[in-house]
């Protein structure tokens, strides 16, 4: 496999939480830096959090995961579906490089659970409920919402120097038809029939799981078999194939989401202990072991030494950030049987905090401590490695904001990954490339802008207060407050 490196270039949102429909790209048009950051502004329910569930989506899709039932609540009131549409650059040399588009449609599946339908006693039950009122039977009949991936698309363009294929689709997967088109399905998996039954089965148990049919790890088994049966593989095979397992590896070991509370995301209070922030592997690395910030935590024995390595990477910048401050590991002791290690031994070990010589739990320390720790191991990564993407959720909330400027500012110019962020605190409109930002808007069928018309000689912040007042691009970027409204309706609910 040819050095590579892989970075989301483009994003679009139709129907998900408040955004009917928004566009963002993420690559700064005003100048070529190595890394890729997007910081995302807006008022308080204009879509910044949407993104953020966005990727977190992406990338249990990519990762072969289940998408919770509970992202049901997550399509928008007024639309019957969720469409999510993702654009990668794969950069496989200097003028080689393919632009892969993945679309997916999610919906939900209401299903009608009726308890008693199916038991001797509805028949003496129904007929009580029937004559106090119809309504009264069916409110006992639970709707259970279930989240349905209606179809997925893959397509893609490619480019080597002169040599250029126009983007076309080698992936669908719809409601109606399993694997299309059928040049593709027989590319990739022939013609027998015991293969198309299996197909059929995959794709039954991706469904009922609601994960990928495309990136789930039976299909990705199913297309190596193949590859192995062929005595000579050729070489669109292979490049078709190739284009999947660059996706999956980035879905599941370069794509970091974290959230303050969302399930499946990394949590802002734990740490993932098995990601590897070396320059020397570029690929394959993990971060699927977390260590609570507040709680003692069972590990593993030989992810041991990995833990201490990690801490070690983390105290080197740590210090230069909060000066004097580190952490360590406070062994606690041996455990025979893990409760959640499949048998395995471990250690029991609880994060700390050293400052001026003296120890404390690390839960005892500041909320902006705790995210820092917990957030500083992804950002050493995102500066060292090209094909590391992080996404984070109010980045700003409990950290400085100097020091927040200062940090992003060193991300921007110096890193090589690619860093998307949410926040309030707008000292970074001041520290990093006004390519790097974006903003929401009131509308929600364009909730994402970039602004326009803005001098050399501006400060991006106060071009920002400048335009929440007189409203000078084309969508407004804030529904404007009534401040004796607002001290009227606290005085009333005061009384």
């Amino acid at each position: 496999m040819k050095d590579y490196y892989l970075r989301l270039t483009d994003l679009e949102i139709n129907g998900l939480k408040n955004v009917k429909n928004g566009k963002l790209n993420f690559v700064n048009k005003r100048k070529a830096f190595k890394a890729s950051v997007l910081g995302l502004y807006g008022q308080n329910g204009t879509g910044k959090t949407a993104l953020i569930d966005a990727l977190h989506i992406l990338k249990l899709l990519l990762s072969g995961k289940s998408i919770p039932d509970e992202y049901c609540n997550y399509i928008n009131v007024d639309s019957r579906e969720a469409n999510l549409s993702y654009r990668f650059r794969i950069y496989v040399s200097e003028t080689e490089h393919y632009d892969v588009d993945y679309e997916v449609c999610l919906t939900v599946d209401e299903q009608r659970e009726e308890s008693f339908s199916t038991s001797v006693v509805a028949e003496e039950v129904i007929p009580y409920f029937s004559e106090r009122g119809g309504d009264l039977w069916n409110s006992l009949g639970k709707k259970k919402r279930r989240l349905e991936i209606k179809s997925e698309k893959l397509s893609y363009a490619y480019t080597d120097g002169e040599k250029r294929i126009k983007k076309h689709t080698f992936l669908q997967s719809t409601r109606t038809e399993l694997i299309a088109p059928k040049k593709y399905y027989a590319l990739l998996f022939g013609r027998k029939k015991e293969t198309a039954e299996r197909l059929k089965l995959i794709s039954l148990m991706a469904k009922q799981k609601v994960q990928s049919l495309f990136f789930s790890a039976a299909f990705l088994q199913l297309l190596f078999e193949q590859l192995n049966a062929s005595k000579t593989p050729n070489d669109e095979l292979l490049f078709h194939i190739d284009i999947l397992v660059k996706l999956a590896n980035y879905g599941r070991t370069e794509l970091f989401v974290l959230g303050a509370s969302s399930t499946g995301k990394i949590n802002l209070g734990e740490l993932p202990i098995r990601y590897k922030a070396s320059e020397k592997q570029e690929h394959g690395i993990t971060g699927e072991y977390f260590l609570s910030l507040d709680e003692a935590t069972e590990l593993p024995e030989e992810l041991f030494p990995e833990a201490k390595r990690l801490i070690q990477n983390i105290n080197g910048v740590l210090e230069q950030i909060i000066p004097g401050l580190t952490i360590s590991l406070a062994d606690l002791g041996a455990v025979m049987l893990m409760e959640n290690g499949e048998g395995k031994k471990g250690r029991r070990i609880q994060l700390m905090s050293n400052k001026n010589s003296k120890e404390i739990p690390l839960r005892c320390e500041s909320e902006g401590i705790k995210k820092i720790v917990s957030v500083l191991h992804l950002l050493i990564g995102m500066y060292n490695q090209s094909s590391i993407t992080v996404a984070i959720d109010e980045l700003d909330a409990g950290i400085f904001e100097y020091l927040l400027g200062e940090i992003l500012h060193i991300l921007s110019e110096k890193g090589k990954g690619q860093l998307i962020f949410t926040s309030h605190n707008l000292r970074p409109l001041e520290t990093i490339d006004r390519g790097f930002i974006a903003f929401t808007t009131t509308n929600p069928e364009n909730r994402y802008i970039r602004f326009t018309n803005i001098k050399t000689t501006n400060n991006l912040r106060d071009f920002y207060f400048r335009d929440i007042v007189l409203g000078e691009q084309n969508e407004p970027v804030y529904e404007m407050t009534n401040n004796a409204e607002i001290a009227l309706a606290l005085r009333e609910a005061g009384e």
